[in-house]
């Protein structure tokens, strides 16, 4: 990839646009390479950097099938089932914890 060019934070011209901005219009990438990036300051660690798309090359978002949509459903469902008791927590399961609140700390639970 040759270098691109470097803007500054809400100086890009128009025409450019970040994954998210193309999401918000409806549209991806679509394989492009990176026509530029922006660089946000930061005081004490490195630039924030985004890279930017052509809105003119970019292509619609393909729309969801119901087979994704089912795939996205089980997945989802997948990360609110705790492993240690087999039901749906409601929420999705924090990693840090491995299991539902519930079962994470049971001596509270009887206490409230």
């Amino acid at each position: 990839m040759a270098a691109v060019p470097v803007y500054r934070w809400r100086l890009a011209p128009d025409g450019l646009a970040t994954r998210r901005q193309l999401r918000a219009l409806g549209l991806r990438p679509g394989g492009q390479e990176v026509a530029a990036q922006i660089e946000r300051p930061r005081r004490r660690r490195g630039p924030l950097v985004g890279y930017l798309y052509s809105i003119e090359q970019a292509k619609p978002v393909r729309p969801m099938t119901p087979a994704k949509r089912e795939a996205l459903a089980k997945a989802n469902a997948a990360r609110r089932t705790c492993p240690e008791c087999g039901r749906d927590a409601g929420y999705v399961i924090p990693l840090s914890l491995g299991m539902c609140v519930t079962c994470a700390y049971p001596e509270e639970q009887r206490a409230a």
